[in-house]
């Protein structure tokens, strides 16, 4: 995020798009609800009624893969009804003209025949946003979860520069990570294409750093491969030995079938996890690790800030915490790290070497913790980014983006759109929260949400079993009828084993992050007999 959650319950307009928040990010969403509360206007943008949508003052109820398109529909609205920032625009950013150019060709009228949006509602939002500034976007898998992924979050930033948002408390682009500490873990290099602190490994200046760290002759020149090109090299043996670390992606995966084949392909495969999961099924080895609250260390929230964990219990059986069990593989192999805590790794290691993190040490993070950047000892964190539009990289690039349509579209075989995300009583593949008899009390099932007249259209009754079947598997769940959902639509999650979405789900991938196309596959229904 380049802002903070203190921002949200002080912000006077939020545009919400691609975010269930009360449902997946509850703790956030009571925040945002306290602005509203205050005053500020709300626009909620989401195929979906979700719970926000009654604290919103407009319900912009787009087409499922269309974001591009009705955000280029209002930008095309600001700049021809002369409504954008000129000053910060000529002052903080380049492109302009080259991003004027592309949303002129998506009128209102040609975006709300691709979104669904009517035009008058894309010059409503365009109006809105321009009258109250800054205003806060927010986003989440919705917005990223698609083959044009990185399409929508540089559509996001398009319209928060061209507005004059970003660079000021109450306003910026804010992304709410979808799973605990994945801040954390991509700030500590956990990318093929960066070492800790975001250095690229292409930087010769980068890896001769991390090579006399690290004490190594040298370290690789390009970026390694992502999480398709591992499971599928498991196949034809260019993948020779699997290393699992708190993932399940036998059940968090597209096309479940196919991965499950891929994992049981694999020569070597090792899980390090809390507990077993269906993927430890195909793992030669299970390496024990201890939970968080076993552990002690660090973890980064959403808005950068890192916050000390300190242990609760020591972990069971011969559980360790990660970073022994991989200081004591790196010992077998002949290397002998020198730190023996997760304080010495950070104090003596990532601080060391990440200048973001620079002034970041554990005696600083006893109370609040600290936002990165904080590059010295003496700065006290940093709230929010790029400030008064001063960006890292010089002037802020407005990128022209054309929409495209989702990989697979409905058709006369599959003639409605499967959406994936989650719901609020269960996390993930229930891993942990599954082993949680509260909570199956509450949620103990998986349901295919419909609307009334898909239920009607099929002669389905409210809780009846159905059929939900894509090109790469079927599966039987309940009926929820419902008017949170649009005609066309199916809306699933992923929590549940036998109903998974996943056995759905197409194994699509944005060309760039590699993540897959979870909210948007062709699907069709069937009432049983």
């Amino acid at each position: 995020m380049t802002n903070s959650f203190s921002d949200f319950a002080k912000a006077k307009m939020i545009l919400v798009i691609g975010s269930n928040m009360t449902e997946a990010h509850p703790v956030a969403a009571s925040l945002l609800k306290m602005a509203v509360i205050g005053g500020a206007g709300l626009i909620v943008v989401d195929p979906r009624r979700t719970a926000l949508v009654d604290l919103a003052n407009l319900h912009v109820q787009i087409r499922v893969g269309s974001d591009v398109a009705f955000l280029n529909g209002v930008m095309n609205v600001l700049i021809t009804e002369d409504l954008y920032d000129k000053k910060y625009v000529e002052s903080c950013t380049m492109g302009f003209e080259e991003l004027k150019k592309k949303v002129l060709e998506y009128p209102p009228e040609r975006a709300a025949v691709i979104s669904g949006v009517s035009a008058e509602m894309i010059r409503d939002v365009a109006r809105r946003l321009a009258a109250v500034r800054p205003a806060m976007l927010m986003y989440t898998l919705g917005i990223t979860e698609h083959i044009c992924g990185v399409s929508n979050v540089m559509s996001c930033a398009n319209l928060q520069m061209l507005l004059g948002n970003v660079g000021f408390e109450c306003g910026g682009v804010n992304p709410l990570r979808g799973q605990n500490n994945v801040q954390g873990a991509c700030d500590m290099g956990a990318l093929p294409n960066v070492f800790p602190g975001y250095q690229r490994v292409d930087n010769p200046q980068a890896r001769e750093k991390f090579a006399a760290a690290w004490k190594v002759e040298k370290l690789p020149e390009k970026p390694g491969i992502m999480i398709p090109q591992m499971i599928e090299g498991l196949l034809d043996g260019k993948v020779k030995a699997f290393y699992v670390f708190g993932e399940n992606l036998a059940n968090t995966e597209p096309d479940i079938r196919h991965v499950e084949h891929c994992l049981g392909s694999a020569e070597f495969l090792v899980c390090q996890d809390i507990f077993p999961t269906e993927t430890t099924r195909f793992a030669h080895v299970v390496l024990p690790a201890a939970a968080w609250s076993e552990n002690d260390g660090t973890f980064t929230s959403s808005e950068r800030r890192v916050n000390r964990v300190r242990t609760v219990s020591a972990p069971p059986g011969d559980a360790r915490p990660n970073w022994w069990i991989f200081k004591e593989i790196a010992k077998r192999m002949g290397q002998d790290w020198e730190t023996n805590s997760a304080q010495e790794i950070w104090d003596n290691e990532v601080s060391q070497l990440a200048p973001s993190l620079g002034g970041i040490k554990y005696f600083r993070l006893e109370k609040d913790g600290l936002q990165w950047p904080a590059p010295s000892l003496d700065h006290q964190g940093t709230s929010f980014l790029h400030k008064e539009g001063c960006f890292t990289c010089g002037l802020g690039v407005l990128a022209p983006i054309d929409w495209i349509p989702p990989a697979e579209v409905p058709d006369a075989e599959y003639p409605l759109v499967l959406s994936t995300g989650r719901r609020l009583y269960h996390y993930h593949t229930r891993t942990q929260t599954g082993r949680c008899a509260g909570l199956n009390e509450l949620l103990g099932e998986e349901t295919a949400d419909i609307s009334e007249a898909e239920a009607e259209k099929y002669g389905i009754e409210h809780g009846e079993m159905i059929a939900v079947k894509s090109r790469r598997g079927r599966v039987v769940v309940k009926a929820n009828v419902t008017d949170q959902v649009p005609e066309g639509l199916v809306w699933m999650a992923f929590h549940f084993r036998e109903g998974c979405a996943n056995w759905l789900t197409n194994p699509a991938y944005d060309p760039i992050t590699q993540t897959a196309e979870y909210k948007a596959c062709a699907v069709a229904i069937e009432k049983l007999a």
